[in-house]
């Protein structure tokens, strides 16, 4: 049994998907492989709304698995998002995630490929 913040998780899985769980969580993190703007994760995540994206960067920020850097040293504003050291711990993880899709897609007669963004990986 683990325990955050007074919220138990079962276990070890559990305690994963605290993290990483929800709809878009793992996506965006697997796109912070490399530094990234705010506006640049925008544009490579158009699918995800703004009130989304802005929440689960402030989970993310929140868990320690993100960095928020504002510059403001000149206009307009800054944002850059990265992962922690913390973060950096799951990328072995969500690439496995990230294959596992991609083999998911070329055996599975159900999935059709329409067009897929790899600039992460």
């Amino acid at each position: 049994m683990y325990l955050i913040d007074n919220k138990e998780y079962p276990c070890s899985t559990s305690l994963t998907m605290k993290y990483i769980g929800g709809k878009w969580k793992s996506v965006i993190l697997i796109h912070l492989l490399q530094k990234k703007r705010y506006n640049e994760l925008r544009k490579e995540l158009p699918m995800v709304t703004e009130r989304t994206l802005s929440l689960q960067l402030k989970e993310l920020e929140a868990d320690g698995l993100i960095i928020r850097t504002v510059y403001t040293s000149k206009p307009p504003l800054k944002v850059e998002y990265e992962l922690t050291d913390f973060g950096k711990t799951l990328i072995p993880l969500l690439k496995a995630i990230a294959e596992w899709g991609k083999e998911a897609a070329q055996t599975n007669e159900n999935i059709s490929v329409v067009s897929c963004q790899t600039s992460s990986l």
